[in-house]
């Protein structure tokens, strides 16, 4: 009789382990709120180079000014343009708020001497002919999808959660997404889109990062339209922390003007 007490006992014991392990599991959610709160530094600036490939192989360069600040409530980013000439002085300016609205994006258009705001019915629009739209380029609440954690797989090294998020609202021009999170440092490594064939029309994949100042910073990432045959590869250099800005420089004069100080 004792036996078989101490054989349920060990029994119930191991259950209640395996629960509580469950329990304690790591949602979906929280991965990705871990992605969207990594620390990335008060204020930043670098220098990209943005190099746009069609289906024939032809390339076309593009060479950025990037610049951004953690303004409290929101971060805030703009890009100036200064190469080559049929897109210098071209501006594109985002403000993404920690609240899940929207995100406010502007463009400047030289040729035009005006700026644009970029509306919610054109978040899925190309921006400036590359594979990324606008929305690639704000920074994604994680409440404007579910997620749900579908595996762990190795990536570059790197052990990582495998993440589903599907939109809770309408207006995305994908039904789902598929993400590989690098634990403890939550940078995603890979992006699968999925369109209503339930197949992968575009990929994003982080190709290198490096620690910068005690920050983790994407360097080089390309995004591949499977559709088009086209892709886009953007490359991040002269990043630096040690840099003084003011929040007003992130506004539609500051466009206009460029990348001055």
């Amino acid at each position: 009789m004792k036996e078989k007490f101490t054989k349920l006992l060990t029994v119930c014991v191991l259950s209640v382990i395996g629960l509580t392990g469950l329990f304690s599991q790591t949602s979906g959610l929280e991965v990705m709120e871990n992605v969207y709160n990594r620390p990335v530094g008060e204020a930043m600036s670098a220098e990209l180079v943005m190099t746009i490939t069609n289906s024939r192989g032809a390339t076309r360069e593009r060479s950025i000014g990037q610049y951004s600040l953690d303004a409290g409530e929101s971060d805030k980013k703009i890009m100036f343009f200064t190469a080559p000439a049929d897109v210098r002085d071209t501006s594109f300016m985002t403000w993404s708020w920690d609240d899940g609205r929207d995100d406010d994006q502007w463009i400047y258009l030289p040729a035009l001497r005006r700026v644009k705001r970029i509306s919610s019915d054109s978040k899925n629009d190309s921006f400036m002919g590359s594979d990324f739209t606008y929305d690639d380029l704000g920074d994604r609440h994680p409440s404007e999808d579910s997620h749900r954690i579908i595996g762990e797989e190795t990536l570059m090294g790197e052990g990582c959660y495998v993440i589903e998020s599907i939109p809770v609202g309408k207006g995305d021009a994908f039904t789902k997404t598929v993400s590989w999170i690098v634990k403890e440092k939550w940078i995603g490594l890979k992006k699968d889109y999925y369109d209503r064939r339930d197949t992968v029309y575009k990929t994003l994949s982080i190709e290198e990062f490096e620690k910068i100042d005690g920050y983790w910073v994407v360097t080089n990432m390309l995004m591949e339209d499977n559709d088009r045959g086209s892709s886009t590869r953007i490359e991040m250099n002269d990043v630096s922390f040690n840099v003084s800005l003011e929040e007003d420089f992130f506004s539609e004069r500051q466009m206009r003007l460029g990348p001055r100080r």
